[in-house]
């Protein structure tokens, strides 16, 4: 899965904007300490905005995406 990830985000034009939306997204949730979960995020993709939770709350969705905003203008 991370060679298709790989390739998607590589196929995208700038400006690229990566979102990880939700707890196995920003942590690997309960898959944390399975071989599959990308240990190294942060070097694999650069992420610009992490929004926590599982399952997100909307309200914390429209904050994240407000905060995201605000970086980037």
């Amino acid at each position: 899965m991370s060679y298709a990830v790989k390739q998607a985000y590589d196929a995208i034009p700038e400006p690229k904007f990566v979102i990880a939306v939700g707890t196995c997204a920003v942590s690997g949730g309960l898959y944390a300490d399975s071989d599959q979960c990308i240990k190294d995020r942060e070097n694999f993709i650069p992420i610009d905005c992490f929004i926590p939770g599982c399952p997100p709350h909307p309200l914390t969705i429209l904050d994240g995406m407000l905060r995201f905003l605000g970086q980037i203008s």
